[in-house]
């Protein structure tokens, strides 16, 4: 009863439900709150802080920043939408969400021209974290037989190559046109079945239960919310499944992060694994694997279950 208390008082004051709304959309560090609300920074801190106390807002350090969103567990889910179903379609409210929009496009365009700038060197940059071994095909050797296969953020194409290997269908995803001139290019004298898709992870271009298999690999640290797109990869995906998500283990080097324009400094395997349940999926296994710089990265492999 009392935490049911504290939520509602906090949403009592129109500041802070005004934060609340823009944090249910978007992941936003504290002066990019600032920017779209056009107040004081103390003023929003102490706000955020209120949010953050009762439950409905949670934070994340990044480096020197700190980042925010609303909780995303499913009775928070439900009260947020009620909320935002409740709230009217003001000029304010239009205005805050129009400037998290700019905001976060902004951010999405600057991502999607680090790898355009990229494209034609990424194989060679990943193997100072990677040397030696193969996560590709490390991957592909969790995956299961699949009649259609989906690569999201798929870069220049080398584990859709792998991916080949166990599925009729090869799907690419990615947001950026020259990583997948690249892929193109690397598929051209292939036999295999391979279709290009240009477009955002977090609203993945292929219908509900299109897929039977779904890989992720090192690109969830380049999201902003990337609960949201784990969510989109169970939707696209058909009862009985496969997901194989791979990241860096949560890390503090901030120049790994700039190097490979990272939105994250890698992930607690908690995280990611509370994540994938409370999207829907069954976690089997993770795996861990040593690589350069001190670095460790986690394989996580899920199942859709059956209706």
């Amino acid at each position: 009863m009392e935490t049911v208390l504290k939520i509602f008082k906090a949403l009592s004051d129109q500041t802070r439900l005004r934060i609340f709304n823009i944090l249910a959309g978007h992941e936003l560090n504290v002066n990019e709150i600032v920017e779209v609300l056009q107040m004081g920074q103390s003023r929003i801190s102490r706000h955020l802080k209120i949010l953050s106390d009762c439950g409905l807002v949670r934070s994340r350090r990044d480096g020197s920043f700190v980042y925010y969103q609303s909780e995303q567990d499913e009775t928070r889910q439900i009260l947020m939408r009620f909320i935002r179903n409740a709230l009217p379609e003001t000029q304010e409210l239009g205005m805050d969400f129009a400037r998290s929009a700019t905001i976060v496009g902004e951010r999405k365009q600057k991502t999607r021209s680090f790898f355009n700038k990229v494209a034609e060197n990424w194989d060679a940059l990943k193997l100072d974290i990677f040397g030696d071994f193969d996560l590709n095909r490390a991957l592909v050797e969790k995956g299961v037989r699949a009649g259609c296969a989906v690569d999201l953020g798929c870069g220049t194409g080398e584990l859709m190559e792998l991916i080949s290997d166990i599925s009729d269908q090869v799907i690419g995803v990615d947001s950026s046109p020259k990583m997948l001139d690249q892929a193109r290019t690397r598929m051209k004298d292939l036999n295999a079945r391979f279709d290009f898709r240009l477009g955002e992870i977090e609203h993945i271009p292929l219908k509900d239960s299109e897929a039977d298999l779904a890989f992720i690999n090192m690109v969830l640290n380049h999201i902003a919310v990337p609960a949201n797109v784990i969510r989109e990869t169970c939707r696209i995906l058909k009862p009985g499944g496969f997901f194989i998500l791979a990241d860096l283990s949560k890390h503090n080097f901030e120049n790994i992060k700039s190097r490979f324009g990272s939105h994250w400094m890698g992930f607690e395997k908690d995280e990611i694994e509370k994540w994938l349940t409370e999207a829907g999926f069954m976690v089997k296994d993770v795996t861990d694997y040593p690589v350069e710089l001190d670095l460790e990265v986690n394989v996580f492999t899920a199942v859709k279950p059956n209706l």
